[in-house]
């Protein structure tokens, strides 16, 4: 993706993720807060040439780059649709419910078991004062880590690659489960597409 950015569909039925994730929540969390940062993410670049040629990726891994008063738009809001695009994506009803291949060795490696690894990004998620995300992330070696970040703050800017993320802003649960992360969390599991999470650790 890259200037001028558009929200694209949810690539499943707003009631398909159900009851782990309601429908409204899904309309209020895609429709309103991924398209106001895809608005203001076009706002921030609208006369930044420069910018406007770089991916979504290559913007957000050279923040370096970005002159200082665009710095802040640009990763919160760059960050918010690179963060959405990969949490809705990476979710799907009826899927694997394990990870196979490469992905999976390495899981039983780095975490001792898939077990092992919900338990580390469980930690990571409750952990997060306030907004952000937990994530499953890899480094150029592919050595894979759990980590956990505020707000719209994305791991390419540590030069590290998103498998994985677990949104705990309020919007991506309060409608359905008030102020219990933690049983949001648990649920959430069951939604993981390890097709997509496969594919971006074998990218």
């Amino acid at each position: 993706m890259r200037y001028p950015y558009v929200l694209p569909p949810l690539p499943y039925a707003y009631d398909a993720l159900e009851p782990v994730i309601s429908a409204e929540t899904l309309h209020f969390h895609h429709d309103k807060h991924l398209a106001a940062y895809v608005d203001n993410l076009n706002k921030a670049l609208a006369f930044s040439p420069e910018l406007q040629a770089k991916t979504l990726t290559q913007l957000l891994r050279t923040l370096y780059e970005v002159p200082a008063e665009l710095r802040a738009a640009v990763i919160n809001n760059g960050g918010g649709v690179y963060n959405h695009l990969l949490y809705f994506d990476q979710m799907a009803p009826g899927g694997p419910t394990a990870p196979m291949g490469p992905l999976a060795a390495a899981i039983t490696e780095t975490f001792g078991s898939l077990d092992g690894f919900k338990t580390e990004l469980t930690t990571a998620a409750m952990g997060q004062f306030g907004s952000g995300y937990g994530w499953l992330v890899c480094d150029d070696e592919g050595k894979l880590s759990v980590v956990k970040s505020a707000n719209q703050d994305c791991p390419l800017a540590q030069d590290l690659w998103p498998i994985l993320n677990l949104d705990v802003w309020e919007h991506a649960y309060y409608l359905d489960y008030q102020n219990r992360r933690g049983d949001y969390v648990d649920k959430w599991f069951s939604l993981i597409n390890w097709n997509v999470a496969e594919k971006r650790y074998v990218r």
